[in-house]
C-alpha cells in the first residue's frame, strides 16, 4: 500500500500544482484585462469628452465648458470626471490627484494613466488634456475605482479554488482506488509469495491476471517457482546419491582398514585356538581326570569367549549402520579403538599410549564412525612406522576459533590428537592428504580413502582436522570436535 500511497500522493500533488498555476495565470490575465478595458474606456471617454469641452470652450465660454463636465459626471456612475489645472494656481476643487512629476506629458498634450493605492480598493486615474485659450493648461480627470475588479478577481478565486479541490479530491478517489486495486492489492500479494518461497514453500501459485508489468512479475515469480522446486527435488536426488556413495566409501574404507587388521587378528585368535585344542585333547585323550576335567573346560570356555569378543568387535566395525548422534564419551571410543588395532600395532613394533591422564570429555556425535574416523587416522600412523615406535593419542579441552575456510565463531571444542613417530610428511603431499584415493602408497597397499573419509566424518560433526608435520619428524593429526553438554 505504500507505493499506491504515493503514486496517489504523487498525481494529487501534480493535478493541485496544475490546477493552482492554471488559475493563477488566468486570474492575473483577466485582471489584467479589466484593467486594459478601463483605461481604453477612460481614453475613448476622455476624447471625446475633451473635443466637446473644447468646442463649448470656444463658442460659449468657460462656465458653460465646465458645467458640460458636470453633467457628464452627474450621468455616468462608475467613473469620476472632474476638470483639473496644471499650474499652481488651480484651487482645491480643481487640484489633480496625481502628483506634479506625473503630469509633465499632459502639459505636452498626452493622456495619462496612473493607478493610486487606496485602502479598500486602488482607483485608477486618467489625466487627458484639453486645449483651451488663455495661458493655464487644463485636463480632464478621469477616476475609477477598481473595487469591482477586486471583487471579481476574488470570487473567480473562490471559484477556482472550489474547483480546483474538487477536482483533486475526485482524482485523489480515483487515483487511490486505481492504485489500490491495480498496484497495492498485486503487491501485497507478490510480498506474500516473496515470503513464502523464502520460508521454503514453493507450492503456492498467484492468480494475478493483470496485463501489466505487475501481472508479468507474478506470471515470472510463478515460473520461478517450478524451477527451483525443479531444482530442489534434483538436488535433494542428487544428495541422496552422493550420500549413498559416501556412505558407500566409508564402508569400503571399513572393509579395507579390517583386510589391514586380518593378519594381527589371526595372531590374536592363534593362541586362543591353540589353548583350546590342547586342552579339549588332553580331555578327550584322558588324561585330565577327577577336580581337572572342569578347570580345563573353564579354560576352554574363556579362551572362546575372548575369541568371540574379538570376533564381535570386527564385525561391529565393518557392519553398515545408520548414523546415531547422541552424547558420546571420547575415552571410550580410544579404549574400543585400542583394544581393536593392538594386535596391527604389536605386529607393526608400535607401542600405543594415551598422553597424560585422559579427561573425561563428551561430544554429540555417531560413537561408531567417530571410531571409523580415529581408527583411519591411527592406522595411517601406524603405517607411518615400519620400523615401529610411540603412537601417542591424547584428548584435551580447548578454546577455539574453526578455520577461514570453514568459518564459524569461537567456542568451546574438544582436540582429539594422533601423534606418530614416522617419517612425517612433506610439504607438497601435505596440501593433498584429505583427498579421496589420494595415496603414496604402493598400488594394493592403500586406498586413498582413509584420511578423506576421516575428514568428511569430523566435517559432518561440526569440527576439522589440523596437521602438524614436517619431514623427520613425525605427525600430529588433531580432530576438533564441538564439545558437547555434559
Amino acid at each position: 500500500m505504500k507505493l499506491a500511497r504515493k503514486l496517489t500522493l504523487a498525481l494529487v500533488f501534480g493535478v493541485f500544482l496544475v490546477l493552482a498555476l492554471s488559475a493563477y495565470v488566468q486570474i492575473r490575465r483577466e485582471a489584467k484585462t479589466f484593467e486594459n478595458d478601463v483605461q481604453r474606456d477612460h481614453h475613448a471617454m476622455g476624447r471625446a469628452l475633451a473635443a466637446a469641452i473644447t468646442g463649448v470652450w470656444r463658442t460659449e465660454g468657460p462656465a458653460r465648458a465646465l458645467r458640460l463636465v458636470e453633467d457628464a459626471n452627474e450621468r455616468e456612475r462608475q467613473v469620476d470626471l472632474r476638470w483639473v489645472w496644471l499650474d499652481e494656481q488651480a484651487d482645491d476643487a480643481h487640484r489633480p490627484q496625481l502628483a506634479p512629476e506625473l503630469l509633465v506629458p499632459v502639459s505636452r498634450g498626452e493622456a495619462v494613466v496612473h493607478r493610486l493605492p487606496r485602502e479598500d480598493a486602488d482607483v485608477l486615474v486618467t489625466c487627458v488634456p484639453v486645449p483651451v485659450t488663455g495661458d493655464r493648461v487644463g485636463a480632464l480627470e478621469l477616476s475609477e475605482s477598481l473595487a469591482g475588479a477586486r471583487r471579481t478577481t476574488h470570487g473567480m478565486i473562490l471559484n477556482t479554488a472550489v474547483t480546483t479541490a474538487a477536482l483533486t479530491l475526485v482524482c485523489g478517489l480515483l487515483a487511490t482506488s486505481l492504485g489500490v486495486g491495480l498496484v497495492g492489492r498485486p503487491m501485497r500479494t507478490l510480498i506474500d509469495q516473496a515470503r513464502r518461497i523464502g520460508a521454503g514453500d514453493l507450492s503456492r501459485r498467484l492468480s494475478l491476471r493483470q496485463e501489466d508489468e505487475i501481472g508479468e512479475l507474478g506470471r515470472e515469480m510463478d515460473a520461478m517457482c517450478d524451477r527451483l522446486a525443479a531444482a530442489n527435488r534434483k538436488l535433494e536426488s542428487e544428495a541422496v546419491e552422493r550420500l549413498a556413495a559416501l556412505q558407500q566409501l566409508r564402508h569400503a574404507e571399513r572393509l579395507a582398514t579390517v583386510g589391514k587388521l586380518a593378519s594381527g587378528i589371526a595372531h590374536e585368535l592363534g593362541a586362543p585356538l591353540q589353548v583350546i585344542v590342547g586342552r579339549a585333547r588332553m580331555l578327550v585323550d584322558g588324561d585330565v581326570t577327577g577336580e581337572e576335567v572342569p578347570a580345563n573346560g573353564q579354560i576352554i570356555l574363556e579362551q572362546s569367549q575372548r575369541m568371540t569378543q574379538i570376533i564381535r568387535q570386527l564385525l561391529d566395525f565393518a557392519r553398515r549402520r545408520s548414523a546415531e548422534k547422541q552424547e558420546t564419551p571420547l575415552r571410550s571410543v580410544i579404549h574400543s579403538t585400542f583394544v581393536m588395532l593392538r594386535p596391527l600395532a604389536e605386529k607393526q613394533g608400535v607401542t600405543m599410549v594415551q598422553e597424560g591422564d585422559t579427561p573425561e570429555l563428551v561430544v554429540h556425535a555417531d560413537a561408531e564412525q567417530l571410531q571409523q574416523a580415529l581408527t583411519n587416522v591411527v592406522v595411517n600412523a601406524i603405517q607411518a612406522m615400519p620400523s615401529g615406535g610411540t603412537l601417542a593419542v591424547g584428548l584435551r579441552a580447548e578454546r577455539a576459533s574453526p578455520p577461514a575456510d570453514q568459518g564459524g565463531a569461537e567456542g568451546d571444542y574438544v582436540a582429539l590428537s594422533v601423534r606418530d613417530e614416522g617419517q612425517g610428511i612433506p610439504a607438497d603431499v601435505l596440501e593433498h592428504i584429505f583427498e579421496p584415493f589420494f595415496t603414496t602408497k604402493p598400488v594394493g597397499e592403500g586406498t586413498g580413502l582413509g584420511l578423506s573419509v576421516a575428514y568428511g566424518i569430523i566435517k559432518e560433526h561440526g569440527g576439522w582436522i589440523h596437521v602438524d608435520s614436517r619431514a623427520g619428524s613425525g605427525s600430529r593429526f588433531t580432530m576438533m570436535l564441538p564439545r558437547g553438554n555434559s
